[in-house]
């Protein structure tokens, strides 16, 4: 289960204070996604809103990210971060199933991939009555956050109702019984973020220090001017081969807000 608003609101704050990022740089890793600068397989499902080059009424959104990307890139370390492909910056509002577990999946159950689609259909529909189209979900940039092997921009909902909503459409996809007898369950709380980059060469003589200061001037810039809202009208079913590209078939269900 997700946590209630307040208690995540409170917990993505802490991510994003210097003292947080101090701490994470300790643990930092090179990312197993990547060989080198090249995405090795790591395929799977999620449920994302959609990626970039297929968002145009998130234009201005994603162009601000891209020159946040651009300009980290130029600040950190030569080669500390991977960048994604901008054109497939999204939100996932739902983690499904990756790698190993995937291939295991589709290996023991030659109408795995159907099943899913069948059933991710289902859970879209029972909750599109409550989530209603036409109100799209918005969540806004808060500031930038670190993981073990990765760097991106972490989200709060405008709204304690965006937040509501989101959590609904979660709980449909992780309470279904028939998701879940397929093997997709929630392996931890929500933590909305897009992903910029993930961390390749790191240097030993990482000047840690210096890195927290980065990331905590952008986060003041940020501070200082419009909050920077994504607005998500639909969720999909998205399929990957890597962290570079997401797609999705004709039959593949979508939900739109």
């Amino acid at each position: 289960m997700d946590e209630s608003y307040q208690t995540y609101v409170n917990r993505v704050a802490r991510l994003t204070l210097p003292s947080a990022y101090a701490s994470q740089l300790q643990n930092i890793q090179v990312s197993p996604k990547y060989l080198g600068k090249e995405a090795v397989s790591f395929p799977g499902y999620s449920i994302i809103s959609p990626p970039w080059r297929e968002d145009s009424e998130n234009e201005e959104f994603y162009q601000n990210l891209q020159t946040t990307q651009s300009d980290l890139s130029s600040e950190l370390p030569e080669d500390l971060i991977i960048p994604v492909p901008p054109k497939s910056l999204h939100i996932t509002l739902a983690d499904l199933i990756w790698n190993d577990d995937y291939q295991d999946a589709v290996q023991k159950n030659p109408n795995f991939e159907q099943q899913l689609c069948d059933r991710v259909s289902h859970s879209f529909g029972q909750c599109q009555p409550t989530l209603k189209q036409g109100k799209p979900l918005h969540w806004q940039v808060l500031g930038l956050i670190l993981r073990p092997r990765a760097i991106g921009v972490c989200l709060v909902p405008k709204s304690e109702s965006d937040y509501q909503r989101t959590s609904l459409l979660r709980r449909c996809i992780y309470q279904n019984p028939d998701l879940i007898g397929l093997g997709i369950e929630q392996q931890y709380h929500f933590t909305a973020h897009i992903t910029l980059g993930y961390f390749g060469a790191i240097p030993t003589d990482l000047k840690r220090e210096q890195i927290v200061n980065t990331l905590d001037t952008f986060n003041q810039q940020w501070l200082e001017t419009q909050p920077q809202v994504l607005s998500i009208h639909r969720a999909e079913l998205r399929k990957f081969d890597d962290m570079t590209s997401y797609y999705r078939q004709p039959e593949f269900p979508l939900l739109e807000f």
